[in-house]
């Protein structure tokens, strides 16, 4: 299955327990869209938020994380890897 790479900006000061949250609100609902959300990491000094996932498209990576609260301003494919 594709993987994708999203960033989330705007949420300077987030926690790790803030990022948990929003990881498991993520989690909890990703299969209605065929979605698997495999990791997220955050700056909380530069607000950005990054989630690595498995999905069909980057639009379906989009409705779970809108359907969340917080959508992801990039979705980028990440065709290749070492």
């Amino acid at each position: 299955m594709p993987e994708f790479m999203d960033v989330h900006t705007g949420m300077k000061g987030i926690s790790a327990a803030d990022l948990a949250a929003a990881h498991q609100a993520d989690l909890d609902i990703e299969g209605e869209e065929g979605v698997h959300f495999k990791h997220a990491w955050a700056d909380p000094e530069s607000g950005n938020v990054y989630c690595l996932s498995e999905a069909p498209s980057a639009d379906a990576v989009r409705k779970i994380h809108e359907r969340t609260g917080h959508p992801a301003a990039e979705i980028h494919p990440v065709p290749v890897q070492a």
